[in-house]
């Protein structure tokens, strides 16, 4: 590895394990999510960590590959801050659905977390496609998530 390669990789790999630390202290797997009726498809208790730990590696490293391919400083700090803003509703999310205990809103705010990603991939695919492939995992995830929240709210009507 280059020396020039040391900051950023710092920076990502700090930034997504701030953003992991920081929801996984959020999420509260007790009485409350384990009183949920879940729809048969949810996946294991296992999965989640696995699945967060792999997303969040390939997020940092596009982090890193958009941020480094960017053309100029404009778009570097753009970058940034799509980053920034998509690990804020990443522990948003979190909050709402565990804190809370409010599947209905964390569905709506998992909307923007989806549009938020989505947005990241067009946005880097310019200039990027690594960083843009690197990221579609994340999408995928967010999706599987969004469509379990989906159906959590189905299924315990005493939201909303």
């Amino acid at each position: 590895m280059t020396p020039n390669w040391i900051l950023p990789v710092s920076i990502a790999s700090l930034a997504a394990l701030g953003v992991a630390t920081l929801g996984g202290t959020i999420i509260d797997l007790g009485p409350w999510y384990e009183a949920l009726n879940k729809p048969d498809w949810n996946p294991p208790r296992a999965v989640f960590p696995i699945a967060w730990t792999i997303i969040f590696a390939l997020v940092a490293v596009a982090g890193v590959a958009a941020w480094r391919a960017a053309p100029n400083s404009r778009i570097s700090d753009t970058v940034i801050g799509l980053f920034a803003l998509n690990g804020f509703l990443n522990v948003l999310w979190s909050l709402i659905f565990f804190r809370l205990q409010r599947p209905d809103w964390a569905f709506m705010e998992l909307t923007l977390l989806w549009l938020s990603i989505a947005l990241l991939i067009g946005y880097c695919v310019r200039f990027s496609r690594f960083a843009a492939l690197m990221l579609v995992p994340y999408l995928l995830w967010v999706t599987v998530a969004g469509t379990l929240n989906w159906q959590i709210n189905q299924l315990n009507p005493t939201f909303g």
